[in-house]
């Protein structure tokens, strides 16, 4: 390395040297007319110098080169100058060398870097990848929302119990009262109460009465979560009604109660948001009820279902097996089913499928086997907003002395029992959310009843009777509809709400739908003027009904047909209101007005409701 410098410094002289000699011959050169021979001074040997050496013979050269510039070192030829010089324009000339030409070098620019001979390799580390092993899905679906936990207010904070009390002036009592264990979320045990009773003024013993207490509880593990109540209810009435332009001259006023005991378990897995996850769910309930007549009905139900999810299909089956027995003066029953409903459903995006099917098995009194389809689809047409629908599906329904008088508790006794058959049931509309707090659903739907159950009364006026009974439309029934749900919830403090039902019966031997209105409409709001004030009101309005009368009196021979007339039920609006006031964390007062329009209602021929009625009160939390 160092010889390829001294090679490279070497030829560097050598040029400098040459170059400027070179110049300097050639500057000598003369006509040959006037031709001098020049000496030439000795050839020096010219060492080489050191740094210091070099600084002082550039500093003497220097020097010398001002002291030559001083003296004219160039012979002319004439003395003149200019366009005539004196020697008549001769251009030759004497130039004469005083001293050797010494070049004068600078010192070179050298690198003065090093090459670092020593190998260092650097140092990494060694790497080790974990990949996971789990399947990229597109969970471009919608999904729940998880909630966001609130901070905890002195104000939210639940109490444990409840109790509320009021009186109004038809003789009204109410009452109400909730306990609980308090806020564990592993185990919730409590129970009930519930009276209310009235005195109407309108017709003589137009009294009804309502009890019920029950305890509850339930218990949530790390797999499953079981449930159970048990809850006993009484009520009563007494048979008022008769026709005030015609009134009988004895009425049978009999006191009618009810009394039912119920209870239920269940024993259900809990939910958890992983894949292919597997759930079931068993339930045992029932009951028995009876009435002051000797109607007697026990019922007993075992239910569940087992569902597996694979990927976007939820596949499974549900089973219930229904036992029932019904008994009265001229009847005992045995009326039972078995359901069965394998399903598979679809779930993407956009879409819904729930494809199945239920077959059902009625054994006891009677013996049929059933299968209906058990389908339903849900699109969405825009995004988030509106969903679109169809649903088929059909099943028997049991009659059930029960849910009879539920329905009117002005029954007789030996109420006829014979299951109807739901046997296609379409319906088909939308859903969803029109603007933000604006929900809405409406659909429109036709169902094929086999033996609707209709009441119908069985008065015998004459002779004091004013009962109803059942019966049932023999032959297949249709009915066609539209339903609309609407609930605005401007905001936390302003809810509005409202249904509307339409319905177009076509009977098959009956003339009427018997006591079944074709228009409905219920609505509803409630306002929290401030966090200490809340106002509710809700309106019912039905439309005409029908109920028909059979009368044998007055016939001209005992074997006339009994004459059928049909009368008519005036459609009504029942418009009711409330107030709530907030007085401080634990006690509130409460005021409920009823049939503020103070109508003339009939749910029932000659069985009509309560006037104008108001009742308030006060509850206690704690």
């Amino acid at each position: 390395m160092k010889l390829k410098y001294t090679y490279t410094l070497f030829t560097l002289i050598m040029v400098l040297y040459f170059v400027p000699v070179n110049a300097q011959k050639t500057s000598k050169i003369k006509k040959p007319a006037a031709a001098k021979t020049i000496k030439k001074q000795p050839a020096k040997t010219i060492a080489r110098p050191t740094a210091a050496k070099k600084q002082t013979d550039a500093r003497s050269l220097g020097e010398a080169a001002a002291k030559v510039s001083s003296r004219d070192t160039v012979k002319k030829g004439g003395g003149g100058s200019g366009a005539n010089p004196p020697n008549g324009g001769s251009l030759s000339e004497e130039i004469v060398v005083t001293t050797a030409y010494k070049p004068v070098l600078a010192d070179a620019v050298k690198i003065r870097r090093n090459p670092d001979l020593e190998d260092k390799t650097p140092f990494k580390a060694p790497l080790n990848y974990a990949p996971l092993d789990k399947r990229l899905e597109r969970n471009t679906e919608i999904k729940q929302l998880d909630a966001m936990k609130m901070p905890a207010q002195q104000d939210s904070v639940p109490l444990n119990n409840y109790i509320k009390v009021g009186a109004g002036n038809l003789k009204t009592t109410f009452a109400e009262g909730y306990f609980g264990n308090g806020k564990d979320e592993a185990l919730q045990v409590g129970g009930y109460f519930k009276h209310i009773a009235q005195n109407g003024t309108a017709y003589y013993k137009q009294n009804t009465r309502k009890d019920q207490i029950g305890v509850f509880g339930k218990s949530i593990g790390d797999v499953n979560t079981l449930t159970g109540r048990i809850d006993y209810t009484n009520s009563s009435n007494y048979f008022y009604g008769y026709d005030k332009y015609a009134p009988p001259a004895a009425l049978q006023l009999a006191h009618q109660y009810f009394n039912t005991i119920s209870g239920e378990g269940e024993i259900a897995k809990n939910y958890k948001d992983v894949e292919n996850d597997f759930t079931y769910a068993l339930k045992l309930k029932g009951y028995a009820f009876g009435d002051r007549f000797k109607a007697r009905e026990n019922n007993l139900v075992l239910s569940g279902f087992l569902n597996q999810t694979i990927n976007q299909f939820y596949t499974g089956l549900s089973a219930s097996l229904d036992l029932s027995t019904q008994k009265d003066t001229l009847y005992s029953y045995n009326n039972s089913i078995i359901r069965v409903n394998p399903y598979i459903k679809f779930q993407g995006t956009d879409y819904k499928i729930d494809a199945g099917i239920n077959i059902v098995d009625e054994f006891g009194f009677a013996s049929r086997f059933s299968i209906f389809p058990a389908a339903k689809l849900e699109y969405q047409v825009i995004p988030k907003y509106v969903r679109l629908f169809v649903e088929a599906k059909g099943d028997v329904n049991k009659s059930s002395l029960r849910d009879f008088f539920g329905i009117n508790p002005f029954l007789g006794q030996n109420i006829a029992i014979k299951n109807s058959v739901d046997q296609l049931d379409l319906t088909a509309g939308i859903k969803g959310t029109l603007a933000p707090g604006l929900g809405f659903k409406a659909f429109v739907f036709r169902n094929s009843v086999k033996n609707m159950p209709l009441f119908v009364n069985n008065f015998n006026l004459a002779a004091g009777y004013n009962r109803f009974m059942v019966i049932y439309d023999n032959g297949t029934s249709r009915v066609n509809g539209f339903n609309g749900e609407l609930d605005y919830k401007a905001s936390d403090d302003v809810d509005i709400f409202g249904n509307v039902v339409f319905k177009d019966y076509h009977m098959a031997s009956e003339a009427q739908a018997w006591n079944l209105p074709k228009f409905k409409l219920t609505a509803g709001t409630a306002i929290n003027i401030n966090n200490k004030v809340k106002i509710t009101g809700s309106l019912l309005f039905r439309g005409l009904a029908y109920d028909r009368t059979i009368s044998s009196s007055n016939l001209p021979n005992a074997n006339s047909a009994p004459v059928t007339t049909i009368a008519t039920i005036s459609s009504f609006a029942d418009l009711s209101g409330g107030i709530e006031y907030k007085v401080n964390k634990q006690v509130s007062v409460f005021g409920h007005v009823n049939n503020i329009l103070n109508t003339t209602n009939q749910s029932w021929l000659y069985y009509p409701d309560y006037g104008f009625n108001i009742f308030g009160g006060a509850s206690f939390s704690f």
